[in-house]
């Protein structure tokens, strides 16, 4: 057990740190600075989503936004129609699991290469905004939901307790929940890697022709995958709006896609914490950007895409890993190492 622990003394670390921040963040924080938090939270299962989809199996994903969009849109009209959160909870991972089972069926078994993928998935996401941009008017509905168009849904409930739609969520249980969905979909991501498929994704993306001479299917792995990210995608947008009780057609936005490659790029595509530790910190940094009218947000971020791309390509995570903790640990080794007796003579 002990041998264990030690193996992965990392995760355990991540563990004991996000249950400690579970618990802990609703006792000393004030109700805007949690809602705050809850929201980054939410962001951060957002960039695990396509941190698993582009950073372990290598599909390169310009328009991520289309399953955020679509799984905040799904929650939204189906808990309007049906006045409980507990399906549309649901509906809001099936369906972005199944449009993405789809796109990526034409794609992946159609052989199309990297680069048509990022342009296809973007193309994808715009169609949707301006599909749901022009849907002003009360004849654009879904039952009884108003599409609402530019204007966006408005008043859309929160989560509730399951089939208890009296009982919805306070923010402390809102920010409780949407961390404890973080911390499952982070150690289910880490599970699903070390598996045989996991190990088979991670081949794919370093040389798929191989990995096909070795006689696996190398299209059914990204379709599994690209479905999965998806899904946690469209979790991320119904979190979103029953957040906020509203959602729009930016969902949809190519800012909103933009915005989900710099939290990668910042925190390390490659790997699953970095993007959680980036989404955090980038929206942070946007918000208090926000709060003045000297700078303007965006060319701040594009200056750190730029700054990140160019100075460190792989991200604050692995930096911390591959060079920080070494150094760290080589000065530790040399301060504590004896010094020759001649030395010490001398001295």
């Amino acid at each position: 057990m002990t041998d264990l622990i030690r193996a992965n003394r990392g995760l355990v670390a991540v563990g004991v740190i996000g249950l400690a921040l579970l618990v802990g963040l609703p006792l000393v924080l004030d109700l805007y600075t949690l809602l705050q938090i809850t929201l980054y939270v939410i962001f951060a299962i957002l960039a695990l989503s396509l941190a698993f989809i582009w950073g372990y199996g290598g599909i390169l994903c310009f328009g991520h936004s289309v399953f955020f969009g679509l799984g905040a849109y799904a929650y939204a009209v189906s808990v309007i129609n049906i006045g409980e959160s507990t399906l549309p909870f649901l509906i809001a991972m099936a369906l972005p699991a199944a449009f993405a089972a789809a796109l990526g069926y034409f794609m992946f078994y159609g052989r199309i290469s990297d680069v048509y993928v990022g342009v296809i998935t973007l193309t994808v996401t715009l169609i949707f905004y301006n599909v749901v941009n022009s849907t002003a008017g009360p004849q654009y509905h879904i039952g009884e939901a108003l599409l609402g168009g530019f204007n966006g849904m408005p008043s859309v409930p929160s989560l509730n307790v399951p089939f208890q739609p009296d009982n919805t969520l306070e923010p402390e249980g809102m920010f409780i929940l949407c961390g404890a969905i973080l911390l499952i979909v982070y150690f289910g991501l880490q599970a699903l890697l070390r598996t045989r498929f996991g190990r088979v994704l991670v081949a794919v993306r370093e040389n798929e022709q191989r990995v096909e001479f070795l006689g696996y299917d190398s299209r059914l792995h990204k379709l599994i995958a690209f479905s999965i990210g998806g899904a946690i995608a469209g979790l991320s947008g119904c979190l979103f709006t029953a957040w906020g009780n509203f959602v729009s057609p930016t969902a949809f936005s190519v800012v909103q896609s933009a915005q989900i490659i710099i939290w990668l790029m910042v925190g390390g595509p490659g790997t699953l914490l970095g993007p959680v530790i980036g989404a955090m910190f980038i929206s942070w940094l946007t918000v208090k950007i926000g709060t003045q009218q000297t700078i303007n947000a965006n060319v701040v971020l594009g200056g750190i895409l730029l700054v990140f791309v160019l100075l460190v390509p792989k991200g604050i995570a692995p930096m911390v890993t591959e060079r920080l903790v070494p150094w760290l640990l080589s000065l530790r080794h040399t301060e504590s190492s004896p010094r020759p007796v001649a030395q010490e003579r001398k001295a």
